[in-house]
């Protein structure tokens, strides 16, 4: 490593200050919500810049209202494989929402850059582009390859951005994947919990409400399953190997990062009732209840477990059948990989700190990479107002996320 160049790198990010924000800034205001998840006209931005530098991308679209792009390079010398990760899609608005700038503005205003994707994760994706662009100025002096991966379609966890990438093209797979999802400049996650998403339907005769000896009720059926589903959290859920003692060691860094309470259901099993829909009208009882819940599983768990122990929940509701929605398994890499020294080394010199190895709570597309036994990790802004009204990033965790992803890729590709 050239602590020249290191230097050099860091000069030209406080050099670029004020484009890397007019970049974000438009980024955001190139709508690209997710449900419908057409991200043209943010990816066309992207491609933009990265064509300006003289970069040759490749645009990989299995639909069309979803391109992903893919750019990468090679150093002179022989070595590892790094991946920069990053979505280039977002949460939608609601109308109902109140925004103090506006969902789409990008404004820049109270020393924070505003706006729906402004942290998730339009200011990761753009810390990754750049990150590219300016070691790419540097690939004579580096080893290895380095590849960027701008993808549509990660809000739904649907089959068309990273997911489509890692099954088709294994030219991204990599050796390790660095990723800038919002998560808290005081950690760095090395691993997450995995959804699974159910579907209940109950179904009665229904009728007259004056009537309820004629039927049972599906809604009183389904708050009672809700009742019973909630039995699941008591689960035990151990971590498996060493990462136990290693969540339980960080529970403070991940209260301070995630809110209070987030150690305490890092380990467990957690169920949300998302939806349940059920009845016509005040006077008639309902013939049917439709219940969505999202149960999340931590490392180590598996899913057979958890479908047994539902399955005996549902011997007593034979009203009921059921439908799996999605399932990601949960997952996680060695936190002692050389990538988590990287990062923390230099979060240590640029803050005065060293970020805490956690597990996510919530769901990223770093778990692709790590489903085929590859390294990758998370290291982000805050997730402030993520998902809601007056979603905005920090500008100074911005610049920090983007300085400590340029110092850590080039450390991993030059050392």
């Amino acid at each position: 490593m050239n602590d020249k160049t290191r230097q050099l790198l860091l000069e030209q990010v406080d050099a670029d200050k004020d484009e890397l924000l007019s970049f974000l800034s438009d980024f955001v205001r190139a709508k690209s919500p997710n449900p419908p998840g057409d991200t043209r006209d943010a990816a066309a931005h992207v491609r933009a810049r990265l064509e300006a530098e003289g970069i040759d991308v490749r645009t990989i679209d299995p639909r069309p209202e979803f391109p992903n792009l893919v750019a990468s390079f090679e150093g002179p010398a022989a070595g590892k494989h790094l991946v920069l990760n990053g979505h280039i899609d977002v949460f939608p608005v609601l109308d109902s929402e109140t925004w103090r700038y506006g969902p789409w503005t990008g404004e820049l205003a109270e020393g924070k850059l505003w706006g729906r994707g402004a942290c998730d994760m339009k200011c990761g994706t753009t810390c990754s582009v750049f990150t590219f662009i300016y070691l790419h100025r540097l690939r004579d002096q580096l080893k290895g390859r380095l590849t960027l991966t701008a993808v549509s379609d990660e809000e739904t966890f649907g089959p068309w951005g990273a997911r489509y990438l890692m099954e088709h093209h294994p030219e991204v797979h990599g050796d390790c994947c660095l990723n800038a999802e919002p998560s808290s400049p005081l950690t760095i996650r090395f691993a997450e919990k995995g959804p699974l998403w159910l579907r209940f339907t109950v179904r009665t005769n229904g009728g007259h409400a004056a009537y309820t000896h004629t039927s049972e009720s599906a809604t009183k059926i389904g708050a009672q399953l809700v009742a019973d589903l909630e039995t699941l959290t008591d689960l035990d859920t151990p971590a498996p190997g060493n990462v136990g003692p290693l969540i339980t060691r960080h529970s403070e860094d991940t209260n301070r990062a995630l809110g209070e309470g987030a150690a305490d259901i890092v380990q467990k099993l957690t169920v949300n009732i998302g939806t349940f829909n059920g009845g016509v009208k005040v006077n008639m009882i309902p013939s049917e209840c439709v219940i969505e819940a999202d149960i999340r599983f931590p490392i180590g768990v598996e899913q057979s477990t958890v479908m047994e122990r539902i399955g005996e929940i549902l011997q007593a509701y034979p009203q009921v059948s059921m439908e799996e929605l999605l399932f990601n398994p949960p997952n996680w890499c060695s936190p002692e990989h050389e990538m988590m020294d990287i990062l923390k080394s230099n979060v240590e010199a640029l803050r005065g700190f060293r970020p805490a190895p956690v597990s996510s709570l919530g769901g990223t597309d770093a778990r692709l990479w790590r489903y085929r036994d590859i390294p990758a990790f998370v290291y982000g802004p805050y997730p402030s107002g993520m998902g809601s009204a007056d979603e905005h990033v920090d500008v100074e965790d911005f610049f920090h996320v983007l300085r400590t992803h340029l110092l850590s890729a080039y450390d991993y590709l030059s050392g």
